[in-house]
């Protein structure tokens, strides 16, 4: 499959099969490989938010900004 597949649906309907397919992965027991930068990425951001917890931001925020794009 292809990305190009799906440019002829709305955002909508795209956002919808990724809530779809999240939830399919979250309903899975097999488990989720992270590739090596992702885990870095992530070890990065948590040892950012340690240093400095006035950086976090909460859910609110969070969709304020989303909504805001």
């Amino acid at each position: 499959m292809n990305t190009a597949d799906f440019r002829h649906l709305s955002s909508d309907r795209k956002i919808e099969l990724v809530f779809e397919l999240w939830d399919e992965i979250a309903d899975s027991s097999a488990p989720v490989e992270l590739s090596e930068s992702v885990k870095m990425e992530i070890d990065q951001r948590c040892a950012e938010l340690d240093a400095d917890p006035s950086i976090a931001i909460d859910q609110r925020e969070l969709w304020r900004r989303v909504n805001e794009r």
